[in-house]
């Protein structure tokens, strides 16, 4: 259950973004509910996971997997559609960063992994406390995890037809724009102790 939890939020990451082309007022809308479905499902198989003794390497890969999808297809069409700044360099810098980043990280956990650690759990590569506070904590990954559906929830009601001719829509953009900042620096923060760490398991 929790693996299949895991599977399907990503197909409902996918046609949140996808929605997001059509530029209606009830495709945003739904774009905003999915986008909201899909990072509550990424606690919700963690939970599940553990309710359920179902906690495994497979589910730890499975979860972040999902992750690296969802996020990645929230950054590369916010960017796409311009919605992260008004410059065309600014935009691409936000996917650009977070591919970068998965690319390097999960390089390294896939290293760890064949020597049975994992990202988070008892098993994880971590080895100091700040790492596994920075990496491995729940709060950590609820900080971040909330970071960005707030800045996705923002930036897509910002951008609603509804809402575009709304007095204070600004505001709303605004917000999204620097959560956006906030959510793209716990993601480089988040990936520091990974690589500062490597040496523990790759020798």
């Amino acid at each position: 259950m929790a693996n299949f939890v895991s599977i399907i939020r990503i197909f409902i990451a996918l046609a949140s973004v996808l929605l997001l082309f059509w530029h209606t007022t009830a495709s945003y809308i739904t774009a905003f509910v999915l986008a909201v479905i899909a990072f509550s499902f990424d606690g919700l198989d963690g939970y599940l996971a553990r309710k359920l003794n179902e906690e495994s390497p497979l589910g730890a890969v499975l979860d972040i997997m999902g992750d690296r999808i969802v996020e990645n297809a929230f950054w590369i069409v916010l960017a796409m559609l311009g919605y992260l700044s008004s410059s065309q360099v600014i935009n691409a810098i936000f996917p650009i960063i977070c591919i970068s980043r998965a690319f390097t990280v999960d390089s390294i956990r896939s290293v760890a992994f064949s020597k049975g650690y994992t990202a988070f759990g008892k098993t994880t590569m971590q080895s100091s406390p700040i790492g596994k506070f920075i990496c491995a904590s729940r709060f950590m990954r609820i900080l971040y995890a909330v970071a960005k559906i707030a800045a996705f929830g923002f930036l897509i009601l910002a951008h609603t037809p509804a809402i575009e001719t709304w007095e204070h829509v600004q505001v709303l953009n605004m917000t999204g724009i620097i959560l956006a900042w906030i959510a793209i620096v716990l993601c480089v923060v988040r990936g520091l102790p990974v690589v500062f760490e490597a040496k523990n398991v790759i020798k």
